[in-house]
């Protein structure tokens, strides 16, 4: 069962994701921020992910290269347009193998108990780039979107795990 909540309305234009992580905020903020952590989670197990630009700051320019086992490339890259750290991040996505699709996307993370609530809210350009999107999803893992997202997710709480333990030795 996953641990995210993945929304997706039909007719809507957005999916709304959330999960809460068992780490600080400062940290998980972090791990969303610095291109050696984005590396080590952004994205499905069966990618490496390398960071090749990363510049956090309204007006920066952020762009990633998903590999798979075969060598297989999937460029993708976008426009940070508000970073309020350790509150919110607001920035474009596009894959650059279908241009021109850009969804508009806004992260929370919010303090429960020293735990970090995330919202991950994406708005697409129509409900059909919406329902492509999550239909990609299904074609490339031959899992379900929720699924994925929690195979990403889980990548990063493993990650914070790890970051805390070297914190506290």
């Amino acid at each position: 069962m996953p641990e995210i909540e993945l929304k997706a309305e039909p007719g809507k234009q957005e999916i709304v994701i959330t999960r809460v992580f068992d780490a600080p905020r400062d940290l998980v903020f972090k791990a969303y921020t610095d291109p050696d952590l984005v590396s080590q989670w952004w994205g499905p197990r069966m990618y490496t992910i390398e960071v090749e630009k990363m510049d956090v700051r309204p007006g920066g320019i952020w762009r990633t290269v998903n590999r798979d086992a075969d060598g297989k490339e999937y460029r993708l890259h976008g426009v940070y347009h508000d970073v309020s750290p350790p509150d919110r991040i607001v920035q474009t996505f596009e894959w650059e193998g279908l241009p021109g699709h850009v969804s508009f996307e806004t992260a929370t993370f919010e303090d429960v108990g020293g735990k970090t609530k995330v919202t991950a809210q994406s708005v697409f350009q129509s409900v059909e780039d919406r329902d492509g999107m999550l239909q990609s999803m299904k074609e490339s893992e031959e899992k379900g979107p929720a699924e994925v997202m929690d195979d990403i997710y889980n990548r990063l709480a493993e990650l914070l795990e790890r970051l805390q333990k070297r914190m506290a030795a």
